[in-house]
């Protein structure tokens, strides 16, 4: 589904070297976690994924279901399948949540070349979602974002990948800010969308998502590589004694 070899990032603004050589293979109804300290580089690798501006690969590749990732627009790969939960989702003024939701499901299926959904097919298909994520109706009317609480933003972002049914789905932190049962709830509906044929790459700080979320492989990362991969007990190890031995252990 996602593979990444060797890929090398930098600031586009200033020479600041960010991925150092990451290399990482998702397959078809796989969920990877990726932890790791502050700055190795999560964040950044999810955006380059992404197409985010401001970045520059310089080496490596990067591929969704075998087609070249890093040459397509940032639009061609939310087409493709690609989707990214942000860590801070952004607020719409004016924008009405609905309006945003069925421009952004019909415009994808237009580029699949398929019909676009009609109104009452949409309408019927996100109360049915939204009603899953405990999204009221009042949430759907407002603009995107506008006044959410951080739980309500991260369920508004689920509701999106609910809707879209993107293939390759990546949580930047989407546990950040979250209570435990806004936590619940957003995990709950991404484990409602796992299937065989979709992947999950979970970009965390904490156990507590993994514990909703079960990964199937953990790899931990640290100054722009993946250090370390193994099972959900990696998790459980960096949440009892921290990096220091990791890190101590790959130097």
């Amino acid at each position: 589904m996602l593979k990444i070899n060797n890929l090398h990032v930098k600031l586009e603004e200033e020479d600041k070297v960010i991925l150092k050589g990451v290399d990482l293979d998702v397959p078809a109804g796989a969920v990877h976690a990726i932890m790791g300290p502050n700055g190795s580089g999560k964040s950044t690798l999810s955006y380059v994924l992404s197409g985010r501006d401001g970045y520059d690969v310089t080496d490596g590749t990067a591929t969704l279901e075998g087609e070249d990732l890093l040459e397509m627009e940032t639009e061609e790969r939310a087409a493709a399948g690609l989707f990214l939960a942000f860590q801070y989702p952004v607020e719409i003024p004016g924008v009405g949540n609905m309006t945003f939701l069925r421009t952004a499901l019909n415009a994808q299926r237009k580029a699949r070349g398929q019909d676009e959904m009609s109104a009452a097919d949409f309408l019927k298909l996100v109360r049915e979602r939204a009603k899953a994520l405990k999204i009221d109706a009042d949430m759907l009317k407002r603009p995107v974002n506008v006044g959410f609480s951080g739980g309500e933003k991260k369920r508004n972002e689920i509701l999106q990948m609910a809707m879209l049914e993107p293939r390759m789905c990546i949580l930047d932190e989407t546990d950040s800010g979250l209570d435990v049962d806004a936590m619940r709830l957003v995990s709950e509906g991404v484990n409602a969308l796992r299937d065989e044929g979709r992947a999950f790459l979970v970009i965390t700080h904490y156990q507590r998502l993994l514990d909703h979320i079960r990964p199937d492989v953990v790899h931990i990362m640290a100054d722009g590589r993946i250090v370390k991969s193994g099972g959900p007990e990696l998790a459980l190890e960096v949440e009892n004694n921290g990096y220091a031995d990791i890190l101590a252990e790959v130097a």
